[in-house]
């Protein structure tokens, strides 16, 4: 809207005032009607044989744009000139350069906003010294006309070359991105050159860093997280902080440098609201569905120094998204620090599989099979041991709880009030959660 109120007022100003313009022995310039002997005030485009200087046209649109590189303009103003005398439109070859024009804009890192800029100014700027006042109404309009559709037919061309070169260069980024995580993480390059490879994608390796996994709950993947600009957001949470942002297996993993401990939490928080607004559009344009665990997930694994730790923070963060996701928790974001006593017991697989066995598998005998008891039991415990809380949650009421229960302690053994009882009871059912029993078959059973 700026440009065009911009390009208007230079239209409006170039209608209101002449210029000192060429004899008869230039052409189409004094036919169109310049008056002689007055000039508009603004950049004086006109060389010393007063013919339109469309160099120094460029130069200012260029000054005027920020310092995008002139030469993106390639053949735009004489073609624009061409057009303004002919009334022709833009030939597929002049939009087809401006396209690579576009291409070559976002190769070099310039803006698509500049990129825009550099083309209306340099039009409004070259209208200022085509023909205002004419004895001929129509052959102004014919040539406003001409000019207006070569700008536009010339920028769709410009932007349209642009975000294809965006999108390649993206997809570079995000290969060398991708390469230097596998090689980071299977220890390929050594560490001088990981931490070279490291500076040139921003990341500073030597000092403490977290990583962070944010995912899906299997109905989404990296790739649609990576439309909502991911990288803009972590790098404006983690800042001054270093930070990497890169797509694997169908997660993203963020790198974080952690200075003072605050940057990973600021960080999946900034994350967890632009998954949560991503959330709750999907769930505005489909049906509600029935409370669960989030559709997004992050895990943060904890601060670590050197290349190293950035694989052993991985490796956390990639237990806890794990975990979480097994026990359902409630909570989208989970930390690796809190979770450690889930940690502990899947690294004894075998003791929490013949735990599993022992107290819960005669639960299997009951009608309906393990699966009501098992969520009976979760609930019970999750609220402290309360029935009456734990039938608000399942909408069962508190008859059926106590009934469930009395059942569970005729097929164990166990009572589930008890501490005793109780803690191994708990522990079992979370095993339960985190091997996925009763749907999966548990080990030598």
């Amino acid at each position: 809207m700026a440009h065009r109120l911009r390009f208007a007022l230079h239209i409006a100003d170039a209608r209101q005032c002449g210029r000192e313009v060429p004899g008869p022995e230039h052409g189409w310039l004094v036919r169109a009607g310049y008056p002689a002997g007055r000039r508009c005030p603004g950049v004086n485009a006109r060389g010393e044989d007063h013919t339109v200087d469309l160099a120094a046209i460029t130069r200012a649109a260029s000054r005027e744009a920020g310092g995008v590189p002139a030469g993106l303009l390639g053949g735009y103003l004489p073609a624009v000139l061409d057009a303004a005398s002919s009334g022709r439109r833009l030939s597929a070859a002049e939009l087809a350069e401006y396209a690579r024009s576009g291409e070559q804009a976002a190769e070099d890192g310039v803006a698509l906003r500049g990129l825009v800029d550099l083309y209306l100014s340099a039009t409004w700027r070259l209208w200022r010294e085509l023909p205002a006042d004419t004895g001929s109404p129509a052959a102004l309009r014919a040539a406003g006309r001409a000019v207006l559709r070569a700008a536009d037919d010339a920028v769709a061309a410009a932007a349209g070359g642009f975000e294809r070169g965006y999108l390649s260069v993206a997809r570079r980024e995000e290969g060398e991105r991708r390469e230097f995580f596998e090689d980071l993480l299977s220890g390929r390059g050594g560490v001088a050159g990981l931490l070279d490879r490291g500076e040139r994608l921003g990341l500073r390796l030597a000092g403490p860093h977290q990583v962070m996994l944010a995912g899906s709950d299997g109905q989404g993947d990296a790739g649609v997280l990576a439309g909502t600009h991911i990288d803009a957001v972590v790098a404006e949470a983690a800042a001054p902080s270093s930070s990497l942002v890169l797509s694997r297996r169908g997660r993203l993993v963020v790198i974080v440098g952690s200075a003072d401990d605050g940057e990973a939490g600021t960080v999946a928080r900034a994350l967890a609201r632009a998954l949560g607004r991503r959330a709750s559009g999907a769930a505005e344009a489909g049906e509600p569905g029935e409370p669960g665990p989030p559709p997004w997930r992050i895990a943060v694994g904890r601060s670590y120094p050197g290349p190293s730790g950035v694989v052993r923070s991985y490796d956390e963060a990639e237990d806890a998204f794990d975990v979480a996701q097994r026990l359902g928790l409630a909570d989208p974001v989970v930390s690796a620090a809190d979770l450690l006593i889930y940690q502990v017991l899947l690294r004894d697989r075998a003791a929490i599989t013949d735990l599993v066995r022992t107290l819960l598998t005669p639960l299997a005998r009951a009608r309906g099979g393990a699966g009501p008891l098992l969520a009976t039991l979760s609930a019970y415990y999750a609220r402290g041991g309360v029935a009456a809380a734990a039938a608000r949650d399942l909408h069962l009421s508190v008859r059926t709880i106590t009934y469930r229960l009395a059942r569970v302690r005729e097929l164990t053994g166990r009572d589930p009030a008890p501490p005793a009882d109780a803690l191994a009871l708990q522990v079992a059912v979370i095993g339960a959660r985190m091997l996925d029993w009763p749907v999966t078959r548990l080990e030598r059973e």
